[in-house]
C-alpha cells in the first residue's frame, strides 16, 4: 500500500487529504478503525518517541500524545503503590512493564491526556490493552499485538478504536519535506542521538549526576525532541511529570510544565489521597475534580449544592499554605529545555518544584546568571549544546 485516503485533514473542511509515500510502500498496517490527519501526526510522532527512549535506556516506553505533542512519557519502571493509586490502575495487579510503562504516560497529566493518541514501543500485551480499553483514547500505534490484546483494543468505541501497526524495521529518508503555503520546506532528519554522553559538560559547582538523573534527563530530552516549541519538561523517576509546549516565553514554559509537575505531586498527598468520591463517579468528572480541588478554583468543587454531587464527605480547603509545605518535600527532579535558558527566573520557578538536575543547550549572553542561579541552589547542570526545536 502506497496510500490511504483520509476522511479530510486538520479541519473537516480540508478535503481531499491522504498519507503516501513517493517512494517504496507504507510502512503501517492499519488493523482497526480508521485513522484520521491528526491521528497519525500523534502516532508518528509518537513512535518515534518511544523508539528513541526505549534505544536510550532498554526499557519498554510509551507516549501519551495530544495534538502533536506529548501529555505524557515514560519508561516501564515498577510503579509505587501511591502512583498505582493516583493513576487509578491499583485494581489491575501485577502489570508489566509495558502496561507500567503506559500507567505513568497517561497518569502524569490525566486531563491533557484525555482522548490520547498512545504509542508503545513493544508488542502491545493484554495488561497494556486492558488499562488503554477503560481510558478515553483515539487510538494506539505498536509493533505489534498479541492475539488477546488485538482483541480486547477491538472492542473499544463499539468496535471503531484506531490500532496501527508499524514496521519497527523502517528507516524513513535522510531528508524531510513539508509544504506550507504552496512552498515546499526541506531539512535533514533530526537523527540527533540523546544519550548521557550529552551530559558530560557540567557547569555548575555541583556536577554530580546520579544514574536516576541521567535516565530522567534523557526522558526529558528525547520528549522534548518531539514536542512543539518553546517547550520544556520536568521529569522523575522514569517518567515526564510535566510538560510545557509551544510557548512563545521560555519562562511561560517553564511556570506551565512547572504547575504540571506540581500538580502531579500535588495528586500524591495525604489530602488527595483521602478524597472520598461518591460511587460509580466517572473516570474523567474524578479528575476534573481533583485538578479542580488542587488549584484556585477549588469552590466549583467545594461550595454549598456542589460537593455533594463529587463527594461523599465534603473535604477541608487544600490552602495555599497547606499545598506550598507538601510541595517543599518534593526532591529530585530533573528539568530539560528545548533551548537556552536567557535568565536565571527559570531556575527559581524550577527549584519550586524540587528540580536538582538539568540539561540545556547553554549559549546565553546570560548564561553567567543562569548558573550563580544554579549554585544558589546547588542544582547541577550539564550544557549540552544541542538545540531541540520541533515544528
Amino acid at each position: 500500500m502506497t496510500e490511504l485516503e483520509l476522511k479530510y485533514g486538520c479541519n473537516p473542511n480540508q478535503k481531499p487529504s491522504r498519507i503516501f509515500m513517493e517512494n517504496g510502500e507504507l510502512p503501517i498496517e492499519v488493523l482497526n478503525g480508521k485513522p484520521g490527519y491528526i491521528n497519525f501526526m500523534d502516532a508518528f510522532n509518537g513512535w518515534q518517541l518511544v523508539k528513541e527512549l526505549k534505544k536510550a535506556t532498554g526499557l519498554p516506553a510509551a507516549t501519551s500524545f495530544k495534538h502533536v505533542s506529548p501529555a505524557g512519557a515514560a519508561v516501564g519502571l515498577p510503579l509505587s503503590d501511591t502512583l498505582k493509586k493516583i493513576y487509578w490502575v491499583d485494581d489491575l495487579g501485577e502489570l508489566t512493564p509495558l502496561a507500567s510503562a503506559y500507567a505513568r504516560a497517561r497518569g502524569a497529566d490525566r486531563m491533557s491526556s484525555y482522548g490520547d493518541f498512545i504509542a508503545l514501543s513493544d508488542e502491545c500485551d493484554a495488561c497494556t490493552a486492558k488499562m488503554i480499553q477503560r481510558e478515553v483514547s483515539d487510538g494506539v500505534i505498536a509493533p505489534g499485538y498479541t492475539d488477546e490484546a488485538l482483541e480486547i483494543l477491538k472492542s473499544k468505541r463499539k468496535g471503531t478504536y484506531n490500532i496501527i501497526k508499524i514496521d519497527e524495521n523502517y528507516v524513513p529518508a535522510a531528508l524531510e519535506r513539508k509544504q506550507v503555503y504552496g512552498i515546499t520546506f526541506e531539512q535533514g532528519r533530526n537523527e540527533l542521538v540523546i544519550d548521557e554522553n550529552l551530559f558530560a559538560n557540567m557547569v555548575t559547582d555541583n556536577k554530580t549526576l546520579p544514574e536516576s538523573a541521567k535516565i530522567d534527563l534523557a526522558i526529558a530530552l528525547i520528549t522534548l525532541k518531539y514536542t512543539q516549541s518553546n517547550s520544556v519538561a520536568y521529569a522523575c523517576g522514569g517518567q515526564a511529570i510535566g510538560i510545557g509546549a509551544g510557548q512563545q516565553s521560555r519562562i511561560h514554559c517553564t511556570r506551565l510544565a512547572g504547575q504540571k509537575a506540581d500538580n502531579w505531586y500535588l495528586r500524591q498527598s495525604p489530602q488527595v489521597l483521602g478524597l472520598q468520591f461518591v460511587d460509580d463517579i466517572r473516570r474523567a468528572d474524578r479528575d476534573n475534580t481533583i485538578d479542580l480541588y488542587i488549584g484556585d478554583d477549588y469552590m466549583d468543587v467545594l461550595a454549598e449544592g456542589e460537593w455533594q454531587k463529587w463527594f461523599k464527605v465534603k473535604p477541608e480547603v487544600f490552602t495555599r499554605e497547606a499545598k506550598r509545605e507538601w510541595l517543599d518535600t518534593m526532591k529530585g527532579v530533573s528539568l530539560g529545555s528545548d533551548a537556552f535558558f536567557p535568565f536565571g527566573d527559570n531556575i527559581e520557578r524550577a527549584h519550586k518544584s524540587g528540580v536538582e538536575f538539568i540539561a540545556q543547550p547553554g549559549g546565553s549572553i546570560r548564561d553567567d546568571n543562569v548558573i550563580e542561579t544554579c549554585n544558589k541552589y546547588n542544582i547541577a547542570m550539564a550544557f549540552t549544546g544541542i538545540r531541540l526545536f520541533h515544528h
